[in-house]
């Protein structure tokens, strides 16, 4: 996996790592602040009911990551920080495989009047990976999108080789990788239309007097693992046809009154969040903010068009496999943004358009490479003379400035906003430590008057409850309180000290309380709105 890495290269791949695991472990249990409840679900169900291949509840989930993070919980006890690890070492195996596709992607790409890097590409985009706002957000947050890119990145990685090499070996471990991605999220459904557009390019594109026999039978292998391991899901929605749409058919664009303006609408939003206006959702993003920093927005407009440019003369001149090579990069880039383009409901999406983020950093990479050999060309040095000592001093200064850029917009900028507090609902998780700390011999309610999709569907507890339930399990291994809506205070049964705490503080619910126990008496702690029974 590792041959032909020079020392260099691979002392620059470590590093690259080592910050990579770095931006995505520390602090982990704190940043993001609270715990959002569709994390806290997904670390319940791990707990509660792990094993199985889909869950129903809110809006449905593929069961893959619950049930990585449920071996999480075995290996280091429920936490925060166990839950969230499960994404974060996702976050970090990607910026591995995207140095390893890169390199084997272009390993062959050559022009005449330029000779691409690969290793320089890929280790550029690795790093640009590494220090991503936008990839080391999804890689801290438990949200099952992150195994998107991973699994693209490997599977793509195995099934290039496995063309180079023709070796059945490969193409069965691609097909396993991405048979699997069938079980994370509802983005990588698309990524069937990039892989027929590979298979069907790479046949027209064979060298000649290559085996058919050979191309057919590892094509057979790749699809056939595919099948295997997705049949389980796919035998699961041929079942429940309802869940296979689920959350989708709720936001599609073509439930519009205009489905083509909201269409147009979309498409544009996503093309310009890489350098314009990003995703406005305090968890996805710093607001608004492109979701590209913007040296690496400028490197990956050159990227871009430079493989447009290159797709181009390559149709023109005839060299069908170099087309092939850009047209894929472009195809996966934009493939994978159809799942934010086809939706109505908070664009532009930077989640549902995670898919999207390998082909944008080796763009990336490939700008930045394109950069460096314009540079190396006009400012010519020798080894130990004073332009190559000015040249390394600069690039260990522009490394350093920014990945402390890159920090400080993570850790700082974003983690300490108070917006981002309220987006990760850090007051949810504040009742939930308040809970554990009362009494046993205390009764406890919680009264659930925050928002949220029913759970279970469609008359059960709004999933706000998720985050306090988190916390009481991972404490105790169950939940002691009692959760109850607003409308059901008559199921209060006063026995003993009794304490009702509210999701939100409001004033309709204390009086009908105090109604219906006058001995009891509101009280404020830290935030958290309480009545208390004597």
């Amino acid at each position: 996996m590792f041959n032909k890495i020079d020392k260099k290269g691979l002392f620059c791949l470590i590093f690259i790592l080592v910050l990579a695991s770095f931006l995505r472990l520390w602090k982990l249990d704190s940043i993001p602040p609270g715990l959002y409840p569709d994390e806290a679900i997904n670390g319940n169900e791990a707990i509660l009911n792990p094993g199985k291949i889909f869950f129903k509840e809110n809006n449905g989930r593929e069961g893959l990551f619950i049930n990585l993070i449920a071996l999480s919980f075995s290996l280091f006890g429920p936490s925060i920080f166990s839950l969230r690890l499960v994404p974060a070492i996702c976050g970090i195996l990607t910026v591995l495989g995207l140095y390893l596709l890169t390199k084997e992607f272009f390993k062959t790409i050559k022009n005449q009047q330029l000779t691409i890097n690969n290793e320089l590409v890929a280790l550029l985009a690795s790093f640009f990976l590494a220090t991503s706002f936008w990839h080391i957000n999804f890689s801290r947050i438990a949200f099952r999108g992150v195994l998107v890119p991973l699994l693209l990145v490997f599977s793509l990685y195995f099934l290039f080789k496995g063309f180079r090499k023709k070796r059945t070996f490969d193409f069965i471990v691609s097909g396993i990788l991405f048979g699997l991605g069938f079980h994370t999220y509802i983005a990588f459904r698309v990524a069937v239309l990039l892989l027929g557009m590979i298979l069907i390019s790479k046949w027209l594109t064979r060298k000649e007097g290559s085996s058919r026999k050979t191309f057919i039978l590892n094509a057979f292998y790749f699809i056939l693992a595919i099948t295997i391991i997705a049949l389980p899901i796919g035998i699961y929605f041929l079942k429940n046809p309802s869940d296979f749409f689920g959350r989708a058919a709720g936001v599609s664009i073509f439930t519009q009154e205009n489905p083509l303006k909201a269409l147009v609408r979309s498409l544009f939003s996503h093309l310009l969040m890489f350098n314009f206006y990003g995703d406005y959702n305090w968890r996805h993003n710093i607001s608004g903010s492109p979701i590209l920093f913007w040296p690496v927005g400028i490197l990956f407009l050159i990227g871009l068009f430079y493989s447009l440019r290159e797709a181009y003369f390559a149709f023109r001149n005839k060299n069908y496999s170099l087309l092939t090579t850009h047209l894929t990069l472009i195809s996966w880039w934009f493939i994978m943004l159809i799942p934010g383009i086809l939706t109505s409901e908070g664009i532009p999406h930077a989640l549902r358009s995670i898919g999207a983020i390998p082909p944008s950093f080796i763009w990336a990479g490939l700008g930045g490479s394109l950069i460096f050999k314009v540079i190396r060309k006009r400012i010519p040095f020798k080894i130990n003379g004073f332009n190559y000592y000015l040249i390394i001093f600069s690039l260990i200064f522009l490394t350093l400035s920014f990945i402390l850029a890159q920090h400080s917009r993570y850790f700082e900028l974003w983690a300490k906003n108070p917006e981002t507090k309220n987006a990760f609902s850090k007051d949810f998780v504040g009742i939930g430590n308040y809970l554990n700390s009362l009494a046993d011999k205390t009764q406890k309610y919680v009264i659930v008057n925050q928002p949220g999709v029913p759970i279970p569907y469609p008359e059960g507890i709004p999933v706000s409850a998720q985050t306090p339930m988190f916390m009481e399990i991972i404490k105790f291994g169950e939940t002691r309180s009692i959760y109850l809506l607003s409308e059901n205070l008559d199921q209060i049964k006063i026995e003993k000290e009794t304490e009702i705490t509210l999701m939100k503080y409001d004033q309709e619910i204390f009086s009908k309380l105090i109604t219906m126990f006058p001995i009891g008496e509101i009280q404020e702690e830290n935030g958290i709105w309480i009545f208390k029974i004597r």
